[in-house]
Formats: C-alpha cells, sequence, structure tokens
C-alpha cells in the first residue's frame, strides 16, 4: 500500500510540474502538488514502526509546520516570494544535515550494514550533510541579500576561487578518512570538520555572488536542496523522498539554465561570483539631458496609438501597480488599439514573476509574450510603456559588449516609436548599470510611484 501510494504521489509531482509549466493549467498544477503531498504525507506517517505516543508527537509536528506554512502565505507579498523560496530552501538543507547526523548515529548500532553496502551507505550520509550544509548557509544568505539585511555587492575574498577547491578537495580527502573509518564512533570528527567545512562553503559562495545574480543563485539553491532531499531519501531508504528530490533538483538545474540563457551568464561564471562590482562605474557616468512627461500627456499619447507594448520590471511588484495597468489595458483595448505585455525572463526576481501579477489583475494570458515572441515588434510599435524596468531594457547590453551586462539578451524597446519610461527616479537597476535609454531621443521619463502614475494616466484615460 505504501509503495503504491508512492507511486501515485510520485506521478501528482510530475504532473503538478507539468501543469505549473503553463499559465493557463498552474493553478491546477498547484492542486496536484497539494494531492500529492497529502498522500505522501499519509503515507510515509502510517509506514513508520511507532505507538500512539509517538504518532501524537509526529501530528502535533504536522500541525505546527501547517499553521507556519499558512501564516506565511498569507502574509507574504510577491515582491517577498524570492526570500521565502531562499528561506524554505534553508530549512530543507538543514533537514538533510540531521538525518544525516541520525543516520550515523543509527548506523553505530545497526550490524546490517557490511562490506558494499556499509560504503555506499557511508557516502549517502556524507554527501546528504554535505549537500545539506551548503544548501543551509547559502539559502540563509540569499535570503539576507534579497531581503536587504545583507549587502548584495559581492564579497571578493583574496583566492576566493583557490580557496573554494582546496576546501572541496580536503572534505574529498576527509570523506575517504571517513569510510576507511567504517562506522565506528571516530568518524563523527571527519563528520564535524566537514560540516564545518561546508557550512562555510555555502556562506562564502553566496556572499561572493553580487545582486544581479541572485535569481539564478535562488533556482541553483532551489536544484540544490532538491539533491539534499533525495540524498535523504538514500539514507532513510524512502523511495518517494528519493523521486520528489530528484525531481525539484533536475527542474531547478534546468531553471537556472535558462536562467542564465535569458542573461547571457556562464552558469559556472555566476556561482564562482564576483559580478556586480563593474558596474558600479557606469552609475554616474553622464550621458546628456532626458525628457520629462506627465500622466495627462501619456495617456494622450497611447490615446493616439494604434500599438501599445508594455513591458513590466520589478518596480511594478514593488508598487503593487499591476491593477490599474490591467485597467489601463482593458480601456485601450475598448478604443480598439493593440495592447500586449513583453515579459523579459529574468524580469522581477524569478521567472514567471511579473506573469503571476498580471494574472493576479486577469489580464489575458493571450496578450502576455515572452521576449522572444516580441521583440521583433517594436519597430512597428508606437508606444511602450516601460513599468519599473532597468536592466531588461537596457540598449548598453547591446551597444557595449564588453560591459558588466553586455550580450544579454533585453527587450529591444528602444526600437519603437515613443518610449515611455515609468520610474522613481534616474537611479540604475539591480546590476548597478546607468541605462543609455533614458537619454535617447524618443525616450520620456515620467517620475512617481508606479501604482500613483498609473492610476493618474488611468484617470486621464
Amino acid at each position: 500500500m505504501v509503495s503504491a501510494a508512492y507511486i501515485i504521489a510520485g506521478l501528482f509531482f510530475i504532473m503538478s510540474l507539468a501543469g505549473l509549466s503553463n499559465q493557463e493549467t498552474a493553478k491546477k498544477g498547484n492542486y496536484f502538488g497539494m494531492i500529492g503531498m497529502t498522500i505522501a504525507l499519509i503515507a510515509t506517517i502510517f509506514s513508520i514502526e511507532h505507538d500512539s505516543t509517538s504518532i501524537t508527537y509526529i501530528l502535533v509536528a504536522v500541525l505546527i509546520g501547517a499553521f507556519i506554512g499558512i501564516l506565511l502565505a498569507r502574509k507574504v507579498d510577491m515582491t517577498e516570494m524570492p526570500e521565502l523560496i531562499a528561506a524554505l530552501h534553508s530549512f530543507v538543507g538543514l533537514a538533510a544535515v540531521f538525518v544525516g547526523y541520525n543516520s550515523f548515529i543509527t548506523l553505530l548500532s545497526d550490524t546490517s550494514f557490511f562490506g558494499t553496502m556499509l560504503t555506499i551507505h557511508l557516502v549517502e550520509i556524507y554527501l546528504g550533510i554535505f549537500i545539506g550544509a551548503i544548501t543551509f548557509t547559502g539559502s540563509v544568505v540569499a535570503f539576507g541579500k534579497l531581503h536587504g539585511k545583507i549587502r548584495s555587492n559581492p564579497l571578493i575574498l583574496p583566492f576566493k576561487d583557490a580557496l573554494n577547491v582546496v576546501l572541496l578537495i580536503v572534505s574529498l580527502i576527509l570523506m575517504i578518512f571517513f569510510i576507511v573509518e567504517e562506522g565506528a564512533q571516530s568518524g563523527f570528527i571527519y563528520l564535524g570538520v566537514m560540516t564545518a567545512i561546508a557550512l562555510f562553503l555555502g556562506w562564502h559562495m553566496v556572499m561572493a555572488i553580487g545582486g544581479a545574480d541572485m535569481p539564478v543563485v535562488i533556482s541553483f539553491l532551489n536544484s540544490l536542496s532538491g539533491w539534499a532531499a533525495a540524498a535523504s531519501g538514500f539514507m532513510l531508504s524512502n523511495d518517494l523522498l528519493i523521486i520528489t528530490g530528484a525531481l525539484v533538483g533536475s527542474s531547478g538545474a534546468i531553471l537556472s539554465y535558462i536562467m542564465c540563457q535569458g542573461m547571457n551568464r556562464n552558469f559556472f561564471s555566476v556561482i564562482t561570483g564576483g559580478f556586480g562590482n563593474e558596474g558600479a562605474s557606469g552609475a554616474t557616468e553622464e550621458m546628456g539631458e532626458y525628457k520629462q512627461i506627465n500622466p495627462e500627456d501619456v495617456a494622450e499619447m497611447l490615446k493616439q496609438s494604434d500599438s501599445v507594448i508594455i513591458t513590466p520590471g520589478y518596480g511594478m511588484a514593488v508598487a503593487q501597480a499591476q491593477y490599474p495597468i490591467a485597467e489601463i489595458t482593458k480601456k485601450l483595448r475598448d478604443k480598439g488599439i493593440n495592447v500586449r505585455f513583453g515579459i523579459h525572463p529574468v524580469a522581477g526576481r524569478l521567472p514567471g514573476h511579473m506573469n503571476v501579477l498580471l494574472a493576479e489583475a486577469k489580464v489575458p494570458y493571450d496578450i502576455v509574450l515572452d521576449m522572444e515572441e516580441i521583440n521583433d515588434d517594436f519597430p512597428e510599435t508606437d508606444t511602450v510603456l516601460v513599468i519599473g524596468a532597468n536592466d531588461t531594457v537596457n540598449p548598453a547590453a547591446i551597444e557595449n559588449p564588453t560591459g558588466p551586462i553586455g550580450g544579454m539578451p533585453v527587450l529591444e524597446v528602444w526600437k519603437a516609436k515613443n518610449v515611455i519610461i515609468m520610474k522613481r527616479s534616474m537611479s540604475t537597476g539591480y546590476a548597478g548599470v546607468q541605462n543609455p535609454l533614458f537619454f535617447k531621443e524618443n525616450a520620456y521619463m515620467c517620475f512617481g510611484d508606479a501604482k500613483e502614475t498609473s492610476e493618474a494616466i488611468l484617470n486621464a484615460l
């Protein structure tokens, strides 16, 4: 029964991933995930040997966890979703560390493991703790950076790459010593030293990564948490945990690859860190004069347009401007104006961030297009409305190939007849790079809070 339940839960998880890959089926995908996890929890609880007292402890723990989860989910804003994900990854990593140490303590009095099986089990324990510890501290630092508790600039220690390589080699040597001990109590020494090294590696790795690359780091930590869960599954001989961990680990790795492609960044250059300092020099560079426009004139320009493309960014998420933007879209479409949205793969802090916000405001799915689908249409567009986006519409990515964001695919909004940029100020984006778009002949700056400005445009319409 338990094996059958695990297979059914695994199928629900796969169906959940399939559902989440498309906006129209995302809600169904969430439901599949909930059903799968419910089946998994019930099957796991009733598969272990326990008395009535221990099952009470388990159920109390599940209820406490569920209460905290519901509380967080109800309170968190969409803008805070990336740091919430980072915090949850840290729990997965810490759980893998606890499971690893518990498995080793259990092994000390278990005589059923010997020979090759003992070696395999020791490797599972060692790798599970190692990956879990890196995931834990890396996720804590990622949470701190995204939440503003830790500065987003990369921390560059002397010989940082050499230091990481040396620590990895030391960890490998410790694993050999740990296996040679064959489950003796002295193995705790090697586990303890390795855990300290892994905790430092997780901290150092993410501290060395700049703010512009944090979205990739979150998906990478997502992948690591999956492999940590899979390692826990091997230690506990839990097939479903292995399946779930593999699904999370592989999907997180694929997501990291997609995001690196969207930013034209090499994955290993992101993980080794250091990107982020170069942009500071561009922040004060003089590029000319900008032209300012008020919301009433923006409304008039939109009314005179035949085609409009809206490109949202993190500023729209922070200001919660998606609702007036959705109303503006509806009014313009009612006038027969062709309105569409262009979404960059890394707009916001995670892929799909903008899509979720627009879906929340009931913007039709069919007019929300990916960058690849809409980039060729900008030359035939009358007006582009840039809402709180910066790096994703920065022509410096194309005009300055050797710059900090050189080669990054961007929405080529400057090719439109008119470009309206809605921003609070002339400040740089998350990558710290100045944007030449602000100073182009066809560009106009509309300053202010994105929600208030959008409402003013809506009223003028």
